[in-house]
């Protein structure tokens, strides 16, 4: 296997682990910063890996569009195109399909998007393969909510049916496969989903269609009852996920890998997660405040003396730098918090970790 996950401590639902791919070992739980068009928005590399990034997400769906696989292909793989020297996971292009809405057509042989364009399990392997990125994952149907059951089974038995042809069609010694797990909000079908993919043996498997318009109790619910139906030996992936508390409680249920734009896109709009809880550069009463964005956080924003006011001037006059920042302050804190919550599990304290996070500031949703 080119992907391998060794579980190495269990606390109160939580593990922290170890996750081996062909450009380094890395330690779980981790958070993934998104480069959806092979660049993370606003920052460099270099500053992504000073910060403690260990894997980076790219989008299947967007590069094959723009430049193009054969082009990235052509530069060396994405590792080399973008510059970056550690692992990278590459979507599916699954969630991409569901957000074009009544603009795509699905059908058994896969799906045609607005622009003509077709994506079907093989041709999804093909353009990864291309990538040549870490992780690829497997194509599937994200399903909208609310969906009835009827729809909800066919869609799930239908991403089944999708993930056995990319494990068919997918042949690389560099590139590990992870299937999706499916079911809408729909318990049964969400442990049929799992029992489908375990049995395919697959090298680590995502939880698809969460947050997408249901109620974070709903979510949480579901999540508790399908991460049981799934191996210890092998890593688990809670796709599209970046609020600081739902990592936390995500953690709690068995999740070892996050993603999420949430960090960048809101850095970008002026707001900084923090101890305190969501901060708004916009709001008038930080006009005079010297002090740093979080006053607990080590990141090289809060460490290097810029202060609460400045970062408000630059968001309220749109200057670049005010989101490149904040961006870089809001990625930091969540792979900071995974850093904590891992050590945690390791030191067997996580139900106090989760009920200390849970009655701090900090537990807002962004």
């Amino acid at each position: 296997m080119v992907i391998t996950y060794e579980q190495q401590a269990e606390c109160d639902g939580a593990r922290a682990g170890i996750l081996r791919t062909p450009h380094g070992t890395f330690k779980t739980p981790m958070f993934m910063p998104v480069g959806t068009q092979a660049t993370v928005k606003t920052l460099t590399p270099e500053e992504l890996y000073d910060m403690g990034a260990q894997v980076i997400l790219s989008n299947t769906y967007h590069l094959f569009l723009r430049p193009g696989h054969d082009l990235v292909q052509e530069a060396g793989g994405l590792h080399k195109f973008m510059n970056w020297k550690q692992a990278i996971l590459t979507d599916s292009g699954g969630f991409q399909v569901f957000s074009l809405g009544q603009m795509r057509k699905i059908t058994e042989e896969g799906v045609l998007d607005g622009s003509k364009k077709f994506l079907s399990p093989e041709v999804s392997m093909d353009i990864q393969m291309a990538l040549d990125s870490d992780i690829a994952m497997a194509f599937d149907e994200c399903i909208p909510y609310p969906s009835d059951y009827e729809y909800t089974q066919m869609s799930t038995e239908r991403t089944s049916r999708w993930a056995a042809r990319c494990l068919d069609h997918h042949h690389s010694d560099t590139q590990g496969l992870f299937g999706i797990v499916q079911g809408g909000m729909y318990k049964d079908l969400r442990k049929q989903s799992c029992q489908d993919l375990v049995a395919m043996d697959f090298d680590g498997y995502g939880i698809g269609g969460l947050s997408v318009g249901e109620s974070k109790d709903i979510m949480y619910d579901i999540l508790e009852h399908t991460t049981p139906y799934l191996p210890k030996d092998k890593a688990r992936y809670l796709m599209g996920v970046g609020n600081p508390t739902t990592l936390v409680r995500g953690v709690g249920v068995g999740i070892d890998m996050f993603d999420c734009v949430l960090p960048t896109r809101t850095g970008r709009m002026g707001t900084a997660f923090s101890s305190e809880g969501r901060l708004n550069f916009r709001n008038a009463r930080f006009a005079h405040d010297d002090g740093p964005i979080d006053p607990t956080c080590t990141c090289p924003v809060c460490t290097g003396g810029y202060s609460r006011a400045l970062i408000r001037h630059m968001v309220t006059q749109k200057e670049m730098l005010g989101g490149i920042l904040l961006s870089m302050h809001n990625i930091y804190y969540l792979l900071n918090l995974m850093q904590r919550a891992r050590q945690a599990i390791i030191e067997g304290r996580y139900g106090a970790f989760v009920s200390d996070w849970m009655n701090s500031p900090a537990a807002v949703d962004y």
